[in-house]
């Protein structure tokens, strides 16, 4: 059966990752963090640099080295993170971006941009000081 909603492995790893990060006290190495999401080192790092990038994070190069955060955990939401990872989430009526529709309505009626919405909304409204306690 296919899923209804489809959250990259980009997107997983870089949420899961940063809820990591602010849970520990300085920094954390993405060795750590592979261990502890089983994820690859390589896709950790290549997601955590667009979070750098993007000054969600900080990044502290060499054997002492790891990953922080680079503002207070209330002030990044999931969405931000997510959006960081995977781009803005835009809202469309067709569920599939089609410029042309065969039918007058669209057979998923409203439910597509219904759960995109709520999605964005969740994420939205979820901060990493959220998960401090997880």
């Amino acid at each position: 059966m296919g899923k209804v909603v489809n959250i990259t492995e980009a997107a997983s790893i870089g949420l899961h990752s940063m809820v990591l990060i602010t849970q520990t006290k300085g920094q954390i190495n993405v060795n750590e963090i592979a261990e502890r999401t089983t994820s690859s080192k390589y896709h950790i790092a290549k997601i955590l640099q667009k979070l750098v990038r993007d000054n969600y994070l900080t990044s502290q190069r060499g054997p002492a080295g790891g990953f922080a955060l680079a503002k207070p955990p209330e002030t990044i939401s999931l969405l931000n993170i997510y959006e960081s990872i995977e781009g803005e989430i835009n809202l469309s009526e067709c569920p599939i971006n089609k410029p042309t529709c065969p039918f007058k309505k669209c057979i998923f009626g409203k439910m597509t941009v219904k759960m995109t919405r709520d999605f964005r909304d969740y994420l939205n409204s979820k901060y990493l000081s959220d998960f401090l306690d997880f």
